[in-house]
């Protein structure tokens, strides 16, 4: 199997590979006549370590890295407007990698992953422009290892990219892509909220041919939350979907149905946090929800689950985390496994700075060649700022 070929379609995608950090309180910057305008921010550097082992023996190394995490460098601004029956709102964020090369000098990549705007009232929400998908949404935002490394597969090209590393991605649940929507959020009912919006297609189907790609529908996708306070345990449980068809003009070649459906609970009793999310889906990229990299994709199956517990002590969490991914073909085009394995300690210093120390492994199997195709084991020592 030539790996340079899997990693390729990839590594475009990767610039984009990461969820929002962990919200933190904003600077506000005007607050006058029922208007706000205030930003955030992320800063995160890490030393890392990585081992790897490959089925490939060219490509055996241990390899030593400065760079960002599974969460970017970025900087978002916030606008609120109150029209008293309507609540105007506007979201902007520009995410930044720190990695300059020797191939790209200094030209670090600057992109925007959110740029919308909310017109909400007692009916519900309607945010309209660019923010992240709901299918598998919940399942990365409450991950506990947002803040840390997480895995770095070489097959994937991840160990010397010049981006973001992978957290749990493609191994436990895929990335809900940031993408253009109309979606409608209800209000909190009972500790229920419903979401459902329209998303811009993608194509999955194959254009090698004459013919064209195209969506007579958009894709649709829905998250339904309930939050609760039962018995002095704090619950949030989440179930997640989307659907779309992508066709081609030309008749003989298959059109792919796109379908998947994401499920979560997290338990916090006191100082301890237990959380487990899984993803079932048919003709989906199991790395990415929008297909990033233009994976040839097929109506095969991928499933996935996350397993996580923390504990904090004083000003100290420790979490553990195990995560795999069961794709049939989608991924790499041979049926895979991928699997995560994580023990990490955040110390917060204060409510703006936080200490990170990791240890993973990551494990891919090409269950189509009954293969071991790579294990990589990565130590990272971080420090995170936000505001």
């Amino acid at each position: 199997m030539n790996k340079k070929k899997i990693a390729s379609p990839l590594l475009t995608a990767l610039a984009a590979a990461i969820i929002s950090a962990p919200a933190s309180a904003a600077i506000t910057l005007y607050d006058q006549d029922g208007t706000t305008f205030s930003a955030d921010g992320y800063i995160n550097v890490f030393y890392v370590h990585s081992d790897v082992d490959s089925a490939d023996p060219a490509r055996e190394r241990k390899q030593s890295r400065v760079k960002m995490g599974f969460l970017p460098n970025y900087i978002g601004f916030n606008m609120g407007k109150d029209m008293g029956d309507l609540q105007l709102g506007a979201r902007s964020s520009f995410w930044v990698t720190i990695n300059d090369s020797e191939t790209n000098g200094t030209a670090t990549d600057i992109d925007v992953r959110q740029f919308y705007g909310t017109i909400g009232g007692d009916w519900g929400e309607f945010l309209v422009g660019k923010d992240f998908g709901l299918f598998a949404r919940s399942n990365i935002f409450v991950d506990e290892f947002l803040a840390g490394y997480g895995q770095v597969s070489d097959t994937l090209g991840l160990v010397d990219f010049g981006g973001v590393s992978f957290g749990n991605i493609g191994s436990g649940y895929p990335y809900p892509f940031p993408t253009a929507q109309i979606t409608y959020r209800s209000p909190v009912m009972n500790g229920f909220r419903v979401a459902a919006g329209i998303m811009d297609p993608v194509d999955t189907t194959d254009d090698s041919l004459v013919g064209k790609n195209y969506q007579d529908r958009p894709r649709f996708e829905t998250e339904i939350t309930y939050q609760a306070q039962l018995g002095g345990v704090d619950l949030f449980t989440w179930i997640n979907g989307q659907r779309q068809t992508s066709k081609n003009t030309d008749s003989s070649v298959d059109s792919v149905t796109s379908k998947g459906l994401g499920y979560g609970v997290q338990a916090k009793m006191g100082n301890l946090s237990l959380t487990a999310s899984g993803f079932d889906a048919e003709g989906v990229n199991p790395f990415f929800t929008n297909n990033a990299g233009q994976a040839q994709l097929r109506e095969i199956d991928s499933k996935g689950h996350l397993l996580q517990g923390s504990y904090k002590f004083g000003k100290n969490r420790l979490a553990l985390s195990y995560g795999k991914t069961k794709d049939d073909g989608n991924g790499i085009g041979v049926k895979a496994d991928y699997k995560t394995r994580g023990v990490a300690l955040f110390h917060s210093v204060n409510d703006n700075l936080t200490l990170v120390g990791e240890y993973n492994r990551f494990e891919l199997d090409d269950r189509t060649n009954s293969l071991k195709l790579e294990k990589t084991s990565t130590v990272a020592l971080g420090v995170a700022l936000s505001w």
